[in-house]
């Protein structure tokens, strides 16, 4: 949480210290929540504790160990989205790279959601109006297919399907080195690490969860080799951490992987989705193109000699 220090200059003399900080960060908090921060004691002047509609002085020091601010609305953004297929009950979108999901903290705009709701205008509110058409993730340097719902019934019809593991989804990948074999498998149970929760780790005590994913070499290279990932469950950073387990990470991957200059991201994409319809019953699939940097980077290694 970020702690911010101000001296009251001499325009300010007489005001309420909830306008001062108002006028500070009224860019990133409302009034109220300012208030609710001074009289939680997360604000002092010249050490001392004191109520929001206190008098400042000049040359007094403010300190505030301000709250990360909360995201409570998402706003409509015209931003280009590739849409691969649309109907009334769905849509499947080609997420590029560095794309966020939905609003949260530190994100609170330029997300799928943000484009979505410029788009489509009406989604799912089963997640709420932050998640609004959202069933499942992907992580914001990984690029490919995402499903939206457009309706609730339909939102509710297909997150079954994902908890069902009915939904199939199929990943193409860029790993270091000669994989032996043809297919592989990892079952190795993840949770969040101990000593940092943004990561996963593979975790063989009663906090890792079941996690299954299934391998196979779509072509072999000098020094990488490329690789359709099926995850069976769907748990967070799962292809990453399974293939940094089997000794095979992700070509650019900044968290569990190994930098290289030939892709500035994890080579990771989601190339296609298979689901039911939630209507037609009827059984989709749904197919993706390579992204012109994995299609470079492919390029790149059919001669390279190191990373």
């Amino acid at each position: 949480m970020p702690t911010e220090k101000r001296i009251v200059p001499p325009e300010a003399a007489g005001k309420r210290l909830d306008q001062f900080l108002a006028d500070q960060f009224g860019n990133q908090y409302s009034r109220t929540k300012l208030k609710e921060m001074i009289l939680a004691g997360r604000v002092s002047v010249d050490g001392v504790n004191v109520k929001p509609h206190f008098q400042i002085s000049p040359g007094q020091s403010i300190v505030a160990d301000l709250l990360v601010p909360v995201v409570e609305q998402a706003i409509p953004e015209d931003i280009d989205l590739n849409i691969v297929y649309e109907d009334d009950d769905l849509v499947v979108v080609d997420k590029p790279v560095g794309m966020v999901v939905h609003p949260a903290a530190g994100h609170d705009s330029g997300t799928l959601v943000n484009a979505l709701l410029h788009h489509i205008k009406k989604l799912s509110k089963v997640g709420g109006e932050l998640r609004a058409g959202i069933i499942h993730r992907l992580d914001k340097d990984t690029t490919g297919l995402m499903l939206v719902a457009k309706n609730d019934r339909a939102h509710e019809i297909l997150a079954r399907q994902f908890e069902r593991h009915t939904v199939e989804k199929t990943y193409w990948t860029v790993v270091r080195g000669v994989v032996a074999h043809d297919e592989m498998r990892s079952e190795e149970p993840l949770g969040r690490s101990p000593t940092n929760r943004k990561k996963v780790i593979v975790r063989m005590d009663e906090i890792g969860k079941a996690s299954l994913t299934n391998f196979k070499v779509l072509e072999r290279f000098p020094i990488a080799t490329l690789v359709e990932a099926k995850p069976k469950t769907g748990r967070t950073h799962q292809i990453r951490v399974h293939l940094r387990h089997l000794g095979y990470p992700i070509l650019g991957d900044k968290e569990y992987g190994i930098q290289t200059h030939f892709i500035a991201r994890q080579a990771l994409h989601a190339k296609e989705i298979a689901f039911l319809h939630p209507s037609t019953q009827k059984r989709m699939k749904i197919e993706s193109e390579l992204p012109e940097d994995m299609k470079n980077l492919l390029r790149a290694l059919q001669t390279a000699k190191t990373l």
